[in-house]
C-alpha cells in the first residue's frame, strides 16, 4: 500500500482498487495471510472416533449404497447412549469417505 505513505486509508484503498475494510485489516497486521496463525482445528473430541474403523467402515463397505440416516439408525439400535445429534458430522465424514474409498462411479 505505497498510497498510505501519504493518504488516508479509504483514499489509498480507492486509489489500489480495494476495500476501506481491506485497508483498515492491511493497517492492522500487515503480513500476509500464510504468515499469520495457523487455525486452531477441533475445539472437542470426535463422538464417532470409537465407531468409525470398527462398526461404520464395515457397514460402508458391506452396502455401498446404504444412505447416512441408515448407518445413523443402525448405530443409535447398538447404542442406545448415543447423541442423535450427531447426523451432519456422520454425513460430513462419510461423504468425505466415499470421496476417497468409495466405489468408483462411471
Amino acid at each position: 500500500m505505497t498510497y498510505r505513505q501519504t493518504l488516508s486509508p479509504e483514499a489509498a484503498a480507492a486509489k489500489a482498487g480495494f476495500s476501506k475494510a481491506s485497508a483498515y485489516r492491511i493497517e492492522g497486521d500487515c503480513r500476509p495471510p500464510s504468515q499469520k496463525k495457523t487455525p486452531r482445528g477441533r475445539r472437542r473430541s470426535d463422538p464417532l472416533a470409537q465407531y468409525w474403523e470398527a462398526e461404520i467402515v464395515p457397514i460402508l463397505k458391506a452396502a455401498p449404497g446404504i444412505r447416512v440416516i441408515g448407518v445413523l439408525d443402525e448405530l443409535r439400535r447398538r447404542h442406545h447412549d448415543l447423541n442423535p445429534n450427531i447426523r451432519r458430522t456422520l454425513e460430513r465424514r462419510i461423504n468425505a469417505w466415499r470421496a476417497l474409498n468409495g466405489p468408483n462411479r462411471t
